[in-house]
């Protein structure tokens, strides 16, 4: 059996990568949306191993002394990652496995395993800004803060294999299935198949 793709998903806050993923993940049933690990206190209506892998600043240390953590970060007092464990686990049994992650974690993985990395951009600054504002969430203060971390991180696009721009959900979403049917098609993944095949006739 081949190993699955690890899939790196980044774009700036507003650009639509939970979207995307999901229609995604509703297109394939062999891609799997890894599940962050945290040390914030979960909330009512979250759940333990579905929304966030919760965790005291303890156990996470240990996972992070243990190597046992893909990548991290410290975000407002709070440990997030990505635990090992499970995304490894799902690539040996041939699941495609989906990171969506921040560009300072993409970088993180990138260094350790080999990723299919994609940026997700908005179609515009302006759009971007419309989005997060139609968020009715945040002060302006704060979507300006995010606006400028947004130009920031687009920069880091030239670090990534691909590009979709989510100008329509539909045709991004058809945009990324072309990219993992394109890879699954590279001869480096499919060495073991074409082992099989020229084992079988000897």
């Amino acid at each position: 059996m081949n190993k699955g793709l690890l899939i790196v998903l980044s774009g700036p806050s507003g650009c639509g990568k939970g979207t995307l993923t999901k229609g995604l993940l509703d297109n394939r049933d062999t891609l799997k949306l890894s599940v962050s690990a945290t040390t914030r206190a979960m909330r009512e209506y979250e759940q333990n191993g579905v929304d966030y892998y919760f965790y005291s600043r303890e156990e996470f240390q240990k996972l992070i002394d243990d190597d046992e953590m893909l990548e991290y970060a410290c975000y407002n007092g709070q440990f997030y990652g990505t635990p090992k464990k499970p995304v490894v686990e799902w690539l040996n049994k041939g699941y495609d496995v989906i990171l969506e992650i921040e560009v300072a974690g993409a970088e993180q993985v990138r260094s350790r395993m080999n990723t299919v990395d994609i940026f997700v951009l908005p179609p515009s600054l302006e759009e971007l800004e419309r989005r997060l504002r139609n968020r009715n969430s945040e002060s302006d203060e704060q979507i300006n803060a995010r606006l400028d971390i947004a130009q920031e991180e687009m920069k880091q696009v030239k670090c990534y294999c691909y590009t979709v721009i989510n100008d329509d959900v539909k045709t991004a979403v058809s945009a990324l299935d072309s990219i993992l049917t394109a890879e699954k098609a590279k001869t480096k993944h499919i060495l073991k198949q074409i082992e099989d095949v020229l084992r079988a006739k000897d």
